[in-house]
């Protein structure tokens, strides 16, 4: 598995959105934090990865990918060799005051290929991406209640914040949202 900054170019490639498609979808239904709770809205998520294909394409946003190597194939699925399994998306509030962070978003890796230190492969890819572009700070918010700071902590992410109550999973389970921000 290796870390790549998808190329903007390649953002509409059809097999890159079924890839990341896929990895949303089974990330979602496997209880994942992504946006979406179980069952995986199909259609409502490839309208969101849609629109961020489109600000990625345009260079708006930065997208890094997972991408498996020939040898990574989960043990599930052996013939299956390449392909993108995870992804995270550096992402710009399109002003000059806010220039020098980014709000990375979307991170996640196929269920299938968790476990093995991919998520923090991608983080310090994103880490990477994001010196790279010069910037400052990276800010993230994790949904509260499943102990997602200790998986970004580590990283040298720190709590600045939270919203009380701002995500809403079920009519009367509310989780707060935790802000996270990363010094570069």
């Amino acid at each position: 598995m290796k870390y790549l900054e998808l190329d903007p170019d390649d953002a509409l490639d059809p097999g890159v959105r079924a890839d990341l498609l896929d990895t949303w979808v089974a990330a979602t239904n496997a209880g994942g934090a992504v946006g979406y709770t179980p069952p995986a809205p199909v259609e409502q998520i490839a309208e969101n990865l849609d629109g961020a294909l489109g600000r990625i394409a345009s260079g708006t946003d930065l997208l890094g990918v997972l991408h498996t190597a020939s040898d990574s194939a989960p043990p599930h699925h052996p013939g299956q060799v390449e392909r993108y399994a995870g992804m995270g998306m550096l992402v710009s509030r399109g002003s000059a005051l806010n220039a020098h962070w980014r709000t990375v978003l979307r991170v996640m890796v196929h269920p299938e290929y968790q476990g093995n230190g991919a998520g923090r492969m991608l983080m310090e890819g994103l880490r990477g991406s994001a010196v790279d572009l010069g910037l400052e700070q990276l800010q993230l918010t994790v949904r509260g209640g499943l102990g997602l700071e200790n998986f970004y902590g580590p990283l040298g992410y720190r709590v600045v914040g939270a919203h009380p109550r701002a995500v809403r999973v079920a009519p009367d389970d509310y989780r707060d949202e935790v802000m996270l921000v990363l010094d570069l």
